[in-house]
């Protein structure tokens, strides 16, 4: 069975990176381009209704990429519609969420030093984060996204909503879990306002014009608000996914803060992006100083707030050879019931030499290097048993 889920764990995350690569590209294309449009030069273009343009060179051919105010006049039979790219990494997002995280509760979602909870609660919270932050970011929107300085009121809003639901997913779960679902729930947000909002708002202006009926501006807005929204939580979410891979930045004894920090420094360099399109044609000031601070806010994350340095070890036990029976016994306390001969997750077995010495260089990279398992620290090892464990590898990892 284990083999089967680390199968589909691998095919889930190989098409979950394929899709969020179409979405964010086209997120970010799409985005460059409505920040790089200049009015068009000639006559004709004007008199047809487009408001801006774009000459592009790709590939050895030129493209022309025209917006109009509000549609062609002749409107096209087929249309592009970017939202499949969406869907899909969210679904492959879910389940490989479900297949790593969910069916795993135990494991990956319970750190009992900060709540004992049963499997089934955890997976019911975890759940929860998605959901309440979804309702709550909508409910902001709505109530404060169409009046005077709406932006700014929902940005800051969503913003200290994000900081606490980020304090308390690090206070309930473990730290790994913690900033994974973090990342998740503004990912859910991001393709629930594409599902809710910005396709059936398009849709109800693609179905307006074809009827030659007005078209209501308020479907633009509020499209055109939730698509600079999903700009913004894109490299924030991107932060708090590959995180998983840097133990240093989820055990970090504030780690709510370092993953606050970091976020905000993307979302800081994801604006100087924005506005260096408009900065280059000169309709817009130099935007340096989001740059500035985006990675002001990076260093004094991962820089600033680094781990304390662990204690030297007493020149004695450095200097003391470490035996096999020594690292046998931590394995045995430690890992053993999740790598033993009955349960061998990962298909790790560690319970004799001869599997040691097949495992010896991912032991010694998971548990004296990365401090990535005991998965949540569960059977709580200490620290001199990673130092052991450290020692044993240097010196040649002898198993007998």
């Amino acid at each position: 069975m284990d083999y089967y889920l680390d199968l589909a764990n691998l095919l889930l995350r190989w098409v979950h990176v394929i899709t969020a690569i179409a979405w964010i590209g086209a997120s970010f294309y799409f985005v460059m381009l409505d920040s790089s449009l200049t009015p068009p030069q000639d006559a004709e273009s004007k008199e047809r209704g487009v408001s801006g343009e774009q000459w592009s060179v790709h590939g050895g051919g030129f493209y022309h990429a025209q917006k109009y105010v509000v549609a062609p006049r002749v409107f096209p039979e087929h249309l592009h519609w970017s939202m499949w790219e969406s869907y899909s990494t969210w679904l492959t997002g879910f389940a490989l969420f479900t297949v790593s995280y969910l069916y795993n509760a135990s494991s990956y979602l319970i750190d009992k030093s900060k709540m004992d909870w049963q499997p089934a609660t955890a997976v019911a919270v975890a759940l929860a984060f998605l959901v309440v932050f979804w309702f709550a970011y909508d409910g902001i929107c709505r109530a404060f996204g169409r009046r005077k300085n709406g932006d700014a009121i929902v940005g800051a809003l969503v913003a200290i909503f994000i900081a606490f639901a980020t304090w308390l997913a690090c206070l309930w779960f473990p730290g790994r879990a913690a900033f994974l679902l973090v990342g998740a729930m503004m990912a859910t947000t991001m393709s629930a306002n594409v599902f809710f909002w910005i396709i059936p708002g398009q849709r109800r202006s693609v179905a307006a014009l074809r009827e030659g009926r007005p078209v209501d501006p308020a479907d633009g807005q509020r499209g055109k608000q939730r698509s600079v929204h999903n700009t913004y939580f894109t490299l924030p979410v991107l932060f708090a996914m590959l995180s998983n891979h840097y133990s240093f930045t989820y055990t970090h004894p504030q780690n709510w803060l370092v993953l606050l920090l970091c976020m905000l420094g993307g979302a800081a360099i994801r604006q100087f992006f924005v506005a260096r399109h408009g900065f280059k044609l000169g309709v817009r000031g130099n935007p340096l100083g989001y740059a500035l601070l985006g990675v002001a806010a990076l260093g004094l994350g991962l820089l600033g707030l680094r781990p304390p340095a662990p204690e030297p070890a007493p020149a004695a036990a450095v200097a003391a050879p470490v035996t096999y029976a020594e690292v046998h016994k931590v394995l045995e306390e430690r890992c053993f019931i999740c790598h033993g001969e009955q349960v061998q997750m990962k298909n790790v077995r560690l319970d004799t030499p001869e599997h040691v010495a097949q495992h010896a260089q991912g032991i010694y990279q998971q548990v004296a290097v990365a401090k990535t398992m005991p998965l949540n620290n569960a059977t709580s090892i200490t620290d001199a048993e990673r130092a052991l464990i450290g020692r044993w590898f240097q010196a040649g990892a002898a198993t007998k």
